[in-house]
């Protein structure tokens, strides 16, 4: 479930985006420490593994220090934060669509990136077929499945986070689960 941030954290979180945005480091490694498993929650839906995940989540607090400036304390810093990664996790869905369409020209490197190793538990193996489900989704699909069902956000939240209203992200989230059910049942033919 969500969590929503108490005032005494919100007050504490907008003095030191303050300070962090005047150049105190010090009060940017305090929010980072703070937000760390947030982010990196975020960020562990879009990762394909622990080093891409570790490399996703400084990309995302680089970007943070870059525009903390931006930050104008009208809503938590959380959703500030939390509003950038989604953005920041949605550019990096279409920076590795664009490298696997260039990594298929090459039938070495398409082999070896689809060769997984077998999966001891059957957590794991679903786990699998999920991922590959969610990896043949156009990416807003993708988006928006990670942060209703995986994440289990209201779609109020989800429509801060994408910029979309609500009622787009109820339609986008029912479309995504008729296409996500129609590439598992294609999956399911071609699996053994």
């Amino acid at each position: 479930m969500p969590h929503e941030p108490s005032a005494r954290a919100e007050d504490a979180d907008a003095a030191l985006a303050r300070a962090a945005a005047g150049g105190s480091a010090e009060a940017f490694s305090e929010l980072a420490a703070r937000h760390k498993g947030r982010v990196l929650g975020i960020a562990a839906r879009f990762a394909r593994g622990w080093h891409e995940l570790e490399d996703l989540g400084q990309e995302i607090f680089l970007r943070a220090w870059e525009k903390l400036r931006s930050f104008r304390g009208d809503a938590p810093f959380e959703h500030w934060l939390s509003r950038l990664a989604v953005r920041r996790c949605l550019d990096h869905l279409r920076l590795e669509k664009h490298r696997r369409a260039e990594a298929e020209l090459d039938p070495i490197a398409w082999t070896l990136a689809d060769a997984a190793p077998a999966r001891e538990s059957e957590v794991r193996a679903a786990k699998e077929i999920l991922d590959r489900a969610l990896a043949r989704l156009p990416d807003e699909m993708r988006l928006v499945l990670t942060l209703v069902e995986l994440e289990e956000r209201p779609a109020r939240e989800v429509a801060e986070l994408t910029g979309w209203s609500e009622a787009n992200v109820r339609q986008r989230a029912h479309r995504a689960r008729a296409r996500l059910r129609k590439v598992l049942a294609e999956m399911g033919e071609n699996l053994p």
